[in-house]
C-alpha cells in the first residue's frame, strides 16, 4: 500500500503509527505498536528516507513502528523506510539494525496497537523550538490525547506499558 494512502506527515512516526493502528482496510490481524529508543536516546537505523545518503544510518532520538501479524508471519510496517511496505519481520530488523557502537543499540517498547492508541498522548511539544515553533510541519489532524505523555514511552527504563525487549528477543517474538 502506498504511504500516500495512509495518514503521514515526516517526523510525526508516534502520531503515523497511532493513525496505522487504527486504519481499518489493513487487515484485522493482531497489531503492534513499537516504540524504539535506548537510554542515551540515540539509535542508529539504517534504510531511513531522512538520512542524508541512502546507506548510512540516522540516528534518532526514538522511532515508532508497527507489526501486524498475518498468515505469511510478522510484517513491520515503517512509513519513514525504504524497505518494504509491510516488510516481513527479519527483513526489515536485519536491514534496519546493522552493527553499531554499543551506545547506539536500540532497546524495543512493544505494545499492542489498542494499547498504544488508548495510552499515547501528543500535543507536539517535543516538536516546537524554544520560541515556540515547530522545528517541522505538524500533522494536518488534530492533536492525539490530552497532554504529553510521550517521553514516558520512550523511557526504556521506566514501567509505561508493554514490554521492553532487546534486539535478540524482539526477533524471536516476532518468529525468527
Amino acid at each position: 500500500m502506498p504511504i500516500k494512502a495512509l495518514k503521514y506527515c515526516p517526523y510525526y512516526c508516534e502520531e503515523n503509527i497511532w493513525q496505522l493502528c487504527g486504519h481499518a482496510d489493513l487487515g484485522n490481524g493482531p497489531w503492534l505498536a513499537i516504540i524504539i529508543s535506548n537510554p542515551a536516546r540515540q539509535v542508529a537505523l539504517w534504510r531511513q528516507r531522512a538520512a542524508t545518503h541512502p546507506g548510512l544510518p540516522i540516528i534518532w532520538d526514538y522511532h515508532v513502528i508497527a507489526a501486524q501479524q498475518t498468515p505469511q508471519g510478522w510484517q513491520i510496517w515503517d512509513l519513514d523506510s525504504h524497505c518494504d511496505l509491510p516488510a516481513p519481520a527479519q527483513d526489515y530488523l536485519q536491514q534496519t539494525f546493522q552493527p553499531a557502537p554499543a551506545d547506539l543499540q536500540p532497546l524495543f517498547r512493544v505494545m499492542s496497537g489498542s494499547d498504544y492508541r488508548a495510552t499515547l498522548a501528543s500535543d507536539r511539544r517535543h516538536m516546537r523550538d524554544s520560541a515556540g515553533e515547530f522545528l517541522q510541519p505538524p500533522p494536518d489532524w488534530p492533536t492525539i490525547g490530552s497532554g504529553h505523555n510521550l517521553p514516558r514511552l520512550i523511557d526504556m527504563q521506566r514501567p509505561a506499558g508493554g514490554e521492553v525487549l532487546d534486539r535478540i528477543t524482539l526477533t524471536r517474538k516476532l518468529g525468527g
